[in-house]
């Protein structure tokens, strides 16, 4: 089998893959989720991120990293700023669909007990919108791991490297190889992803 004959090619692969879809989740992760607390507090603002961050996710990921070559050049930076565009909206959505699915009337206790809307946000809504915002991580993680096989087409590294010699060079196995990986890789992050929203969603109830 390709994967184990070229065992350490498809290592380097990996970790590169990782490298780059963990520095995308992280940014989106951070970027999306004060986004999305932004937009629940300022309802106003709502229509017009969501709507924004709709309109990028319609584009394909190919014209996506067109758009960005002529500024950012090829390699992993490139790759890593589109991936967390695409990653930005489910962290916005369900940061904002958590926090405005908070109990009201456990927010009038807390305003009426004389919490600060600061306190409110972190010791009220945060901890209760917790498994919603992590389901929101759980996608992005799966959906940037998966996008990122694209990335090599604009010369940045992972496991799409192994799917791009594969088509070109005709090599049927090396390109099977590695898409079932970045495949083996999602449902790795998948599952570990849904362990930490079990965790967070016994510890609301």
């Amino acid at each position: 089998m390709i994967i184990i004959e070229r065992y350490d090619f498809f290592i380097a692969l990996i970790l590169q893959h990782i490298a780059i879809s963990g520095t995308a989740v992280l940014i989106a992760g951070v970027i999306g989720l004060l986004l999305g607390i932004l937009i629940s507090e300022k309802a106003k603002l709502s229509p017009f991120v969501l709507g924004s961050t709709n309109f990028v996710y319609t584009i394909p990921s190919i014209s996506m990293l067109g758009f960005l070559l002529p500024i950012t050049g090829i390699g992993n930076v490139t790759a890593v700023i589109a991936l967390s565009i695409y990653a930005l909206l489910p962290m916005i959505r369900n940061t904002h669909a958590g926090i405005n699915g908070v109990d009201k009337d456990i927010l009038e206790v807390a305003t009426g007990m004389g919490s600060t809307k600061l306190q409110i946000l972190y010791k009220i809504k945060l901890p209760l919108a917790a498994p919603v915002i992590i389901a929101g991580l759980r996608n992005t993680v799966v959906m940037t791991i998966a996008l990122a096989g694209v990335a090599s087409f604009i010369g940045a590294g992972g496991l799409g490297i192994a799917i791009y010699r594969g088509i070109t060079t005709n090599n049927y196995s090396m390109t099977v190889a590695g898409s079932l990986l970045i495949a083996l890789l999602a449902m790795i992050a998948d599952h570990l992803s849904g362990k930490v929203e079990s965790i967070t969603t016994w510890s609301k109830s």
